[in-house]
């Protein structure tokens, strides 16, 4: 492969030969160990509750808090990449979070608790880099495998964190330390890796091919646009449509990642550890299903343009909530576990479509679009949330209205024209968006 200062029209996935697949493996890397600090203490639940004496809605405001506080960080971040660089923005958010998450065994308290949550939640704005990222480092023919590929390895970590990070709290706990000690202690693992690898971040990538923001500004002060590009997003419809659509399939993921477990085993009888297992199945489809996704809209895009992309996305979502529905009906954990993969297939894909059109709806303001619609991902699991901890509602109603939902928007979605061609307004001039 020759080096170039130019976006890649190939994916080649396994070389880390020149500036763009470097960046390419450094960031999904990146948002990989940005999943154990954001979802480390997931797992860790059911010991924290003992030791902190929380009651089951304070554990229900502690699993919104851990994706609340990323609607904002996305949409900041966003904004930080197109105006300072992803290079830089990855770097601090990195080791800006690793704090939180290396001292919240300091805290003895509920309030205490919810508030590190909170903080350790901005690190889930470290998505939006990752896929503002690789689209500055791959051509428009690639990106939207790209940013899946990247995507979907990022988000396994969510899967991997829920089996080490019991192996590393039981591992102290062989060393003699007491429950209420390792779990505290097992923290400060991915802590120090998050500030270990934002200085790797920083040393080993650039922002573009052709070099980093602050460069390109010395020898071309046009090279890099950056104002007004958070009103520029947030203008155009499509990216409200986008918003919608990664609430409806991202924002369903986390939110089937906090609920799996415990409704295989309260619905179905089924142990601890095979309730584990199944719902590490979801998560660990990730590694193919959210790539296919952005493969088959190259593929698509490439044939009938933004408009086939866009019909992809609904077709996939009014799947997906079809496949919710039918899960939320079933009467034995085999048609359950059926119906799971299945949906979970339509839901990954939806989210690699997702951000296989995020890259062409404004390049002037590629991190702010892409802020926003991650953005959307999380308040949809916000949403969600509600439904799963309110008392007068069982698992398998919530389920239900969230399939009903997400048929909702795939209608919505299917209504919205996502033609590149279309002019957007860009300080009091229309120029095409150019793909």
């Amino acid at each position: 492969m020759e080096t170039t200062n130019k976006p890649l029209e190939k994916l080649h996935i396994f070389s880390f030969k020149g500036v763009q697949m470097r960046t390419f493996h450094l960031t999904w890397m990146a948002f990989f160990l940005c999943f154990f600090g954001w979802f480390g203490l997931a797992p860790l639940m059911t010991v924290v509750k003992t030791d902190l004496s929380l009651t089951k809605g304070q554990i229900g405001n502690i699993i919104i808090a851990s994706v609340a506080a990323t609607v904002v960080a996305r949409i900041a971040i966003g904004k930080l990449c197109d105006t300072w660089g992803p290079r830089k923005t990855y770097a601090a958010l990195m080791g800006i979070c690793s704090i939180p998450v290396m001292t919240v065994g300091l805290v003895h308290s509920y309030e205490g608790f919810l508030l590190f949550r909170l903080a350790i939640g901005v690190i889930g704005a470290s998505f939006v880099i990752t896929q503002y990222h690789t689209s500055v480092m791959f051509d428009k023919k690639i990106v939207g495998t790209a940013n899946a590929v990247a995507g979907g390895w990022g988000n396994l970590g969510g899967g991997i964190t829920n089996m080490v990070m019991p192996l590393v709290f039981a591992g102290f706990v062989s060393m003699g330390y007491l429950p209420e000690s390792a779990w505290r202690i097992a923290m400060v693992i991915p802590g120090v890796l998050l500030f270990v690898f934002a200085f790797v971040y920083y040393r080993f990538t650039k922002d573009t091919p052709a070099g980093n923001f602050e460069d390109l500004e010395i020898t071309n002060p046009k090279a890099v646009k950056t104002k007004g590009t958070l009103k520029l997003a947030m203008k155009d419809p499509r990216t409200w449509a986008l918003f919608l659509a990664y609430g409806a399939c991202f924002g369903i993921e986390i939110t089937f990642d906090n609920v799996a477990a415990l409704y295989f085993f309260e619905n179905f009888e089924t142990s601890l550890a095979t309730a584990g297992i199944l719902a590490g199945t979801f998560g660990f489809m990730n590694i193919f299903a959210r790539a296919v996704g952005g493969i088959v809209a190259d593929k698509v895009g490439n044939k009938y343009g933004m408009i086939g992309k866009g019909k992809l996305l609904a077709l996939l979502l009014a799947c997906e909530g079809i496949g919710i529905a039918l899960f939320a009906q079933s009467g034995s954990i085999v048609a359950a576990v059926v119906t799971m993969l299945c949906f979970a297939m339509f839901l990954k894909m939806a989210n690699g479509v997702t951000y296989a059109i995020v890259p062409f709806i404004n390049q002037k303001a590629i991190g702010s679009v892409s802020g926003i619609v991650g953005a959307g991902g999380n308040v949809g699991a916000v949403l969600a949330g509600f439904l799963f901890k309110s008392s007068d509602i069982s698992y398998s109603e919530a389920f239900m209205y969230i399939g009903v939902a997400i048929a909702c928007i795939a209608a919505v979605v299917a209504l919205i024209n996502f033609d590149k061609t279309r002019s957007v307004v860009t300080e009091g001039t229309l120029e095409p968006v150019e793909a």
